[in-house]
């Protein structure tokens, strides 16, 4: 029994950030059952970052920002699942209300402002976590009042990375003033080469992505491709939330400040999914999340370039039963132009 169809009046009602924190509750107290996922077809298996992921669809960094559940995420169907931001030390983040639901795009703007129980917290909650339930990416950022980011991120890695899979550099969250200046060429080379240095030391071969913005100028992806294109990054996740409005919202609060996700999110970041698959489609894998809802957005995601795909902001509509639907509906996709998996089909809209 899909539970979430019969809550899901009663949670529209709730403030969103409460709603998410009683999701949260119930996932880990295991009241409610995971929906049955279904056998996964070969043909979604994919091979990225040296890893081997049962399907190619993931949870997006935001939802678990602690790590409280992830085994619950991954029985749901997930191929991975990435938890965070995590920061070194507690922070409460930006005060409230500061998630907004826009259900009539399909959208959300939050300024959470990376509000998490920092590393330690993390750590207990990951001590209880079974490796052998799937892959786990742990996403690491920069507390708000630090006085050197980049060590903040090399702190994150050498703590987190024994019960990662993989771990994200998350440069691109708006709601953290001037976070974003790391993605500058220089500032870029600096965080990436000061994380690898810690890499080298403690676990050699953990993946590591970078998670950029989809408010990037040409010349930013240049300069981001040129970077994380050397060598010492394993993949890239694009994108996170965009600052910019797109015209034809409708909701009331899409005057909102903060980053905007889901459905308003997807023309952009797929625009900058090619983008940088042209730049670096050749050297490194990429993660296409923003706005996918359905087995066709995903689709469409591979298509221009994405070899995996995350998605968030539609559980909030559609619930976990989502997750089994864009399953089958990408694996008959593909059978009907011809692919036999998922790799047959990264980037042929670009190429």
């Amino acid at each position: 029994m899909d539970w979430f169809r019969f809550a899901r009046p009663f949670i529209s009602y709730l403030d969103p950030e409460f709603a998410h924190t009683l999701t949260l509750r119930v996932l880990r107290s295991g009241l409610f059952p995971s929906p049955r996922s279904e056998a996964e077809p070969s043909m979604l298996a994919v091979r990225a970052f040296g890893l081997d992921f049962p399907n190619p669809i993931g949870l997006a960094a935001g939802f678990d920002k602690n790590a409280e559940v992830p085994g619950a995420m991954l029985r749901m169907g997930f191929g991975f699942v990435e938890a965070g931001t995590i920061t070194p030390r507690p922070q409460s983040g930006n005060p409230r209300p500061r998630i907004f639901r826009l259900s009539e795009d399909l959208g959300v703007i939050n300024r959470l402002g990376f509000n998490n129980g920092g590393i330690e917290a993390a750590r207990e909650n990951l001590k209880q976590f079974d490796a052998r339930s799937g892959l786990l990416g742990l996403n690491i950022g920069a507390n708000k009042t630090s006085e050197d980011r980049i060590a903040d991120y090399a702190a994150g890695f050498e703590a987190l990375a024994v019960y990662a899979s993989y771990i994200t550099i998350n440069i691109s969250s708006p709601n953290t003033p001037n976070l974003r200046d790391l993605q500058h060429r220089d500032e870029l080379a600096k965080l990436i080469g000061s994380v690898d240095d810690v890499r080298k030391r403690v676990k050699p071969q953990c993946p590591l992505l970078v998670k950029i913005a989809p408010d990037l100028t040409e010349e930013d992806q240049d300069d981001i491709a040129a970077v994380t294109g050397s060598g010492v990054i394993d993949g890239l996740i694009v994108s996170n939330t965009t600052i910019s409005r797109p015209g034809g919202l409708r909701s009331t609060k899409s005057h909102e400040q903060g980053g905007l996700s889901g459905k308003p999110l997807f023309d952009l970041s797929t625009n900058v999914l090619a983008s940088m698959y042209r730049k670096v489609g050749n050297k490194l894998p990429i993660i296409g999340v923003g706005g996918v809802a359905s087995g066709a957005d995903a689709y469409k995601k591979i298509r221009h370039g994405a070899t995996l795909v995350q998605l968030y902001s539609a559980l909030t509509y559609r619930g976990p039963a989502l997750v089994t639907e864009i399953k089958r509906d990408l694996a008959d996709l593909l059978r009907a132009d011809g692919f036999a998996s998922v790799a047959d089909a990264i980037g042929v809209d670009v190429k």
